[in-house]
């Protein structure tokens, strides 16, 4: 059994000119420099019911699922993926939309979807502390899942 670092899994995100075309690799910007945690907050939303052709027990069915992923850290507007969200700060509707890409730490398979960014952080904190960064990545659908390209 492999255990891999969660530093090696990489999260992009890439700015949305055409929706249906997922954008060249050169256009994604990592989230990692200052990045102490990304957690995965995905929700979903379940149903149960118990049928008769069973033995009275509930089943369990997911309906929906969908992934958020919760970045925090110290905020540098120098680098090119927290200048960029934090630039979406004061944006609205479509204008907070991002390809979102996550590659697994052992590199063999990708998560590809648009996203919408949120609760966005870009200096903030108590005034001995540096800077606080932070936002939510949140797919609009179920995303991609494929070998790394």
């Amino acid at each position: 059994m492999a255990r891999y670092k969660n530093a090696l899994r990489g999260h992009f995100i890439a700015p949305v000119t055409d929706p249906k075309t997922e954008p060249e690799k050169t256009a994604y910007l990592e989230l990692a420099k200052w990045i102490e945690d990304i957690s995965d907050d995905t929700d979903e939303t379940k149903s149960s019911a118990a049928y008769y052709d069973g033995d009275g027990t509930e089943e369990t069915t997911v309906t929906a699922v969908k992934g958020v992923y919760t970045v925090k850290g110290t905020y540098d507007k120098e680098d090119p993926a927290m200048k960029y969200i934090a630039d979406l700060k004061y944006k609205l509707g479509n204008d907070r939309l991002v390809w979102h890409k996550i590659v697994d730490a052992d590199n063999k398979n990708q998560t590809v979807g648009i996203a919408t960014v949120s609760d966005i952080k870009a200096g903030s904190g108590a005034a001995a502390e540096y800077e606080e960064f932070g936002c939510k990545i949140s797919y609009n659908s179920l995303p991609k899942v494929s070998a790394v390209v």
